[in-house]
């Protein structure tokens, strides 16, 4: 394998965890961490700064104000704007790398939403995980709560949340988005 970023020609690029935030962030104007459901044990995890870095952290609710976020920014820029989009993952008992789908899901929300207002020269990558969103849409709801964490989450007696639409997040940054100088990775 090469160590070349054959991303970086794309505007709009997908990886996954703390590897892939690494491996994107460098050449992105901004970094969206697609994370649908709580970490199931946060104390496993990697704390992260991303302080030299423009950070936001997306899920199913936040996909359409991320894109037009992006778009804005990219009007403000008069060139390209880069979105690098990063499904955060989950960490096995064992210490490795789950890739939960249910990332995947808001990864591809994300990329399907950017792509709708004309940010859409993807990567295969990024290609590929809009195409699973776009495929699974009408079941995501189920499909994140059936998921692994969804179902961990529920036998530690908490309620795992697959929100239905756009809605802001309060306590958020700028157009109702989560900006974070630091992320607790769990893989």
């Amino acid at each position: 394998m090469s160590d070349a970023e054959p991303q970086i020609k794309y505007q709009v690029r997908f990886d996954w965890g703390l590897a892939g935030f690494q491996a994107l962030a460098a050449d992105a104007d901004v970094i969206v961490l697609a994370d649908a459901l709580p970490t199931v044990d946060v104390a496993r995890g990697f704390p992260t700064r991303l302080a030299a870095h423009t950070v936001i952290v997306a899920d199913l609710s936040t996909s359409t104000l991320v894109a037009d976020w992006a778009l804005a920014r990219q009007t403000e820029k008069g060139d390209r704007f880069s979105v690098a989009v990063v499904a955060v993952g989950e960490r096995r008992a064992d210490g490795t790398t789950r890739f939960a789908m249910e990332d995947l899901l808001v990864a591809g929300a994300v990329i399907d939403a950017l792509a709708e207002r004309g940010i859409d020269h993807c990567s295969p990558e990024a290609a590929a995980a809009a195409a699973s969103f776009v495929g699974l849409k009408r079941a995501v709801k189920h499909l994140v709560k059936a998921s692994e964490t969804g179902q961990a989450l529920a036998a530690a007696g908490q309620v795992p949340i697959a929100p239905d639409g756009p809605a802001p997040v309060a306590g958020a940054g700028p157009e109702g988005l989560t900006v974070v100088t630091e992320f607790i990775f769990p893989a």
